[in-house]
């Protein structure tokens, strides 16, 4: 086993004894994709928000999407900040995902393809692109984060992007709810350390 393994061993271990299971992200697979466009560069309390008010406007799926004029669109999700931008994303994902057969046929593809196709589509990279394909699609891709990378360099662990993320699927078992827990424990901690700078009572730093 390599440093940065050990390293990541540790990490999982004392996640998992500190948080156990997380029941984080639930929903259907149109759901997970908007609220993964939603999330970006705001908190999950404001997308909680707009998620709801998407329900109430009955356009919360792709199809109302598509559909939606951009005012009510606009007015929907204007509490996640950059809103214009993420609605021409939110209709941008929806038209290519309808047109392409809709999520039963992308259910079909492996994972690698599955991944190709979100990153090909404007305002998705990598984080929207695993996020998608772990909580909405089950598969087992582990999501890097701002909280993932800021966490590891605190342990000592270097590694970025897909490197990070291969050392991390390499340490989980190929199951996406383990893929799911994991992450979910990574945001847990960072919301109680890392946000609140409460550094010096850190664990994982020790490590």
């Amino acid at each position: 086993m390599t440093p940065e393994e050990q390293k990541a061993e540790q990490i999982i271990t004392h996640l998992k004894r500190s948080y156990g299971t997380i029941e984080w992200w639930p929903g259907d697979p149109e759901e997970v994709m908007i609220g993964a466009i939603l999330t970006q560069q705001t908190r999950w309390e404001n997308v909680e928000i707009a998620l709801r008010r998407l329900r109430e406007a009955g356009v919360c799926s792709l199809r109302g999407i598509d559909e939606a004029s951009d005012c009510a669109l606009e007015h929907a999700i204007f509490c996640t900040g950059f809103y214009r931008i993420k609605r021409d994303r939110l209709k941008c994902l929806a038209r290519t995902v309808l047109s392409n057969g809709g999520i039963e046929q992308l259910r079909e593809y492996s994972t690698p393809r599955l991944r190709a196709f979100f990153l090909a589509i404007k305002g998705i990279g990598p984080e929207t692109a695993d996020s998608i394909l772990c909580y909405g699609f089950n598969r087992p891709v582990f999501v890097i984060d701002a909280y993932t990378h800021r966490i590891c360099a605190c342990a000592g662990i270097s590694l970025r992007g897909e490197d990070l993320q291969a050392l991390f699927q390499r340490m989980l078992p190929e199951d996406y709810r383990a893929h799911r827990q994991c992450h979910a424990w990574f945001v847990e901690y960072a919301k109680k350390y890392c946000i609140k700078k409460r550094c010096n009572e850190c664990m994982i730093s020790n490590f």
